[in-house]
């Protein structure tokens, strides 16, 4: 078991698929969401694990990431569904 804490990251773009996938090669556990499909395989393709929704991805993490456009989209991780 690692002691590392797990890791939620919500949206894997430009910069948050880079990102990531080195935090899963210094033996992060990394659950990501994003919106479009080819990026969530990537991710598992690193070795991360491809959740199906934002809910599903931050469920058991210790640490949460957002790396999304603006404002808006920040809002509707922490306020929506």
């Amino acid at each position: 078991m690692s002691s590392l804490p797990k890791i939620a990251w919500i949206g894997l773009g430009i910069m948050g698929s880079p990102m990531s996938e080195n935090l899963i090669k210094a033996g992060y556990d990394v659950t990501g969401y994003t919106l479009e499909a080819d990026k969530l395989q990537r991710l598992a393709a690193a070795g991360g694990t491809a959740a199906t929704s934002i809910a599903q991805a931050v469920r058991e993490a210790d640490v949460i990431i957002t790396m999304v456009p603006a404002s808006p989209q920040v809002e509707a991780i922490a306020y929506g569904p």
